[in-house]
């Protein structure tokens, strides 16, 4: 009787799940987001680019044009698992050759997560150039559904007036690391949805689930919604127990996600500012460089009560005051994976490479493979696939399935760096503060309940501890990425 249970439930969710089709035209459009005009990458002549809207068990296709005329392309799905669907996964000399210009690809995978994702090339840096959009998976059960009333995305990034290729050509330069240390670009402006002086119409008494999505290139994002609280809900598609942010502060790396509710006011007398602003250590001071005159790292968007009141202008910040995110725990209480079968350790730096500054890990830089690591993998069979060496210089490291597997990251960089995982989420044991030290094999006080995510921000001259089971059984093991270009 049980298993004709079971089974009848199957078919029930199989029948309530549906096929969610998309067909996109990639291509370069003009786009003015902070009144600077410039070519933008756009899916069917629009930018922003569109949000996907799904839910869990939905059937996603995604047919992909590449109409850009003088470069490949690909869409990554930043967060999927792509369980059994790792040639789905859109990285560009990982599991699939780019697109070339004039051809198309069609991405197709089941969404068997929930909550907050986005999409983005992981080619030749495009995503900066616009190439990015929300992916927003909505969950019948949500357990805090009867809160709700409205929902809304945010989402944060640097922006660059120059196009990504030719910022590119001078980071990578011998020039650049012979003058200015490997120094990255400068960001002209913050951008929120895409844009500046962006607005979202609220409601008075209304509780609003909101997904925020830092999508930027480089820098973290601290913000705020002026005199609203926040409560977070979900990291990285991983529900929470709530998280009441008070007086403090919130941020977010580049990759993360994050919701929150938020509360609106009953009087609709006034409009309120939502503040964000990038991270000007990670920009500049942490590299012992000082911001170019007159840089601004700050954006407003605001919440709009009534169309007829001012829009406000941002409060005033004196200080921060974060919120650890390393301390938020899972809602459904997952235990910490143990005992850990395999331990890898990662000493993260920079170095020159040919008068060329480049990020290492254990002192070798990752250099794009002409074949795919997954195309590799099929190719030379099991003999040799478990063999490091016939993957060439991507710092691979091997893992058998289902092993526990520990990850120790050391950034002895001096600046902090977001690291985001493919194919998983990760359990976050530890994570020290800025120069803190390196992990010398003991353990902190971790939690037994650690939160799990896919990105995480490791602060420099300090280490960060991460597990996960290597339960997704490809013939290529998901990659690892220092996540900004």
């Amino acid at each position: 009787m049980s298993r004709l249970l079971i089974l009848i439930f199957a078919l029930s969710q199989l029948a309530l799940s549906k096929t969610v089709n998309y067909k996109w035209d990639i291509s370069w459009v003009t786009a003015a987001p902070d009144g600077f005009s410039r070519p933008v990458i756009g899916i069917n002549g629009q930018w922003p680019c569109p949000q996907i809207d799904v839910e869990t068990g939905d059937r996603l296709v995604v047919e992909v044009y590449n109409g850009l005329g003088n470069q490949s392309t690909g869409l990554h799905w930043h967060g999927m698992y792509q369980n059994g669907t790792g040639y789905m996964d859109g990285t560009t000399g990982v599991t699939q050759c780019p697109i070339p210009p004039g051809y198309s690809l069609t991405y197709d995978f089941v969404i068997d997560q929930v909550g907050s994702y986005w999409y983005h090339s992981h080619n030749l840096g495009q995503y900066p150039d616009g190439l990015w959009g929300p992916l927003i998976v909505h969950d019948p059960q949500f357990p805090y559904a009867d809160e709700v009333d409205g929902e809304f995305t945010l989402t944060l990034t640097d922006w660059y007036h120059q196009q990504i290729p030719d910022l590119l050509a001078v980071y990578e330069s011998t020039k650049n690391e012979a003058g200015n240390s490997g120094d990255e670009p400068t960001p002209d402006s913050a951008l929120v949805n895409g844009a500046i002086n962006t607005i979202f119409k609220v409601e008075p008494g209304k509780t609003y689930l909101v997904h925020i999505i830092c999508v930027g290139n480089f820098p973290g994002h601290a913000f705020l919604f002026d005199d609203h609280n926040m409560t977070v809900v979900e990291v990285d598609g991983v529900y929470t127990q709530k998280v009441e942010v008070g007086n403090q502060n919130v941020r977010i790396a580049t990759g993360q996600r994050m919701s929150v509710l938020i509360t609106t006011k009953n009087d609709t007398s006034k409009n309120y500012a939502f503040w964000d602003t990038m991270d000007i250590n990670m920009l500049f001071f942490d590299e012992g460089r000082d911001p170019p005159a007159n840089f601004n790292p700050n954006v407003t968007a605001w919440l709009v009560y009534n169309d007829s009141a001012p829009l406000p202008d941002p409060p005033t910040i004196y200080g921060f005051n974060f919120v650890n995110d390393v301390d938020f725990v899972p809602y459904d209480l997952a235990p910490v994976l143990e005992p850990v079968d395999h331990q890898i350790i990662m000493d993260v730096n920079a170095g020159s490479i040919n008068g060329i500054q480049r990020l290492t890990i254990n002192g070798g830089t990752y250099l794009q493979q002409k074949v795919p690591s997954l195309y590799t993998a099929l190719s030379v069979g099991d003999k040799y696939s478990s063999n490091p060496l016939v993957y060439g210089s991507v710092n691979p490291f091997v893992l058998k399935h289902n092993e526990v597997v520990e990850i120790v990251v050391n950034d002895y960089h001096e600046n902090l760096h977001p690291f985001h995982l493919h194919g998983h989420k990760f359990q976050v044991l530890e994570r020290t503060a800025p120069n803190a030290g390196y992990f010398d094999g003991t353990y902190g006080n971790f939690s037994k309940t650690p939160i799990r995510r896919d990105t995480i921000m490791v602060q420099n001259g300090g280490y960060m501890v991460m597990r996960f089971r290597a339960d997704n059984p490809d013939t290529c093991a998901p990659p690892f990425f220092a996540h900004h270009y």
